[in-house]
């Protein structure tokens, strides 16, 4: 639908107030839930899009945003209370906050962020045809698990041991895929599950510097979320840091290889104007991102006393002075 055919469709939502006189516009109302940190640039990457289709935030629809701030069990209740105040529609980001908002809710209708398999999370029947409520991106962060850690042991010299930081009561946790990474590169694992995100914080605050060579990400949105938290204590500790996220490493970390949560956030504006202008999720063929990058911190390298080899330098798309 072009700019033209959904300034008609908005024209379309206006009611008029019995006994006013006047028109009132009703602007379409989204539900955005996130669970914080690295999800922000999602949702900048969002907004931009819905600005790149002529819809502005504010002016051509409302945008009620909830940044749970890394606590999933508040994802749902958002998702709650979202679909009983009947916004049109949902927009979540993450696969723990996806499966919060579908359980949670009836039948509204869901646009996602996922860094799983849409399938398998039990989202779509199938990419082409999701033939449900729900559809969106997904960008499969979990495949890259494995290559993630190995990169980690080409920067790191004698890298023996990572520590990782997970949720268990995340059902769309990696942790299998870390453990299966680990045992096949021969690198220790050191795991700390934690449930909420003032455990996070005090189980990695209380790690000890020797207890691991570096920080791995295993992919987890409450994990995420706390990124900067888990930047800058690991710097602290001067312990090197690989994430799944590439606005990290404008952060500090030390190396990340993944996807771009702008582009991820900019590419769902598209699915969110198609459900806006009447298009049901079901026909709506899920979107998977295919590209990752690799981007590396050489201020945070020096700092830790790291030579970031030649080889991973040239494979970088970006390199932070």
């Amino acid at each position: 639908m072009n700019r033209r055919g959904f300034a008609r469709l908005l024209a379309g939502l206006a009611s008029v107030v019995v006994g006013s006189g006047q028109a009132q516009t009703q602007k379409p109302r989204v539900g955005v839930i996130h669970e914080g940190g690295p999800y922000n640039a999602m949702l900048d990457g969002f907004k931009s899009g819905l600005r790149e289709l002529g819809l502005e935030p504010g002016r051509d629809l409302l945008l009620e945003i909830s940044d749970v701030h890394g606590e999933r069990t508040a994802a749902a209740r958002a998702a709650h209370e979202l679909e009983q105040a009947k916004v049109n529609l949902l927009f979540s980001m993450g696969s723990s906050v996806s499966i919060a908002a579908k359980n949670a809710t009836a039948a509204i209708p869901i646009v996602f962020a996922t860094g799983g398999d849409a399938v398998k999370l039990g989202f779509a029947t199938s990419p082409a045809r999701p033939e449900g409520r729900m559809s969106g991106v997904q960008y499969l962060a979990l495949d890259l698990t494995a290559k993630r850690l190995d990169i980690l042991r080409q920067i790191v010299t004698g890298l023996k041991k990572v520590v990782t930081l997970y949720d268990p009561t995340n059902p769309a946790r990696g942790i299998e895929l870390t453990r299966d990474a680990a045992r096949r590169l021969r690198v220790a694992l050191v795991e700390l599950p934690v449930t909420s995100v003032a455990q996070l914080q005090d189980r990695f605050r209380t790690l000890r510097p020797e207890d691991a060579d570096a920080f791995f990400y295993t992919s987890d949105a409450m994990v995420v979320s706390q990124g900067r938290f888990v930047i800058d204590t690991a710097r602290e500790k001067k312990l090197p840091t690989m994430f799944g996220e590439l606005s990290l490493v404008e952060q500090g970390a030390l190396a990340s290889y993944g996807v771009d949560f702008f582009s991820v956030g900019r590419l769902c504006a598209k699915y969110v104007q198609r459900v806006l202008a009447g298009t049901r999720p079901a026909e709506l063929p899920i979107e998977s991102i295919s590209r990752y990058g690799l981007e590396v911190n050489l201020r945070t390298a020096r700092e830790l006393g790291i030579t970031i080899p030649q080889s991973i330098l040239l494979q970088a798309d970006k390199v932070v002075e």
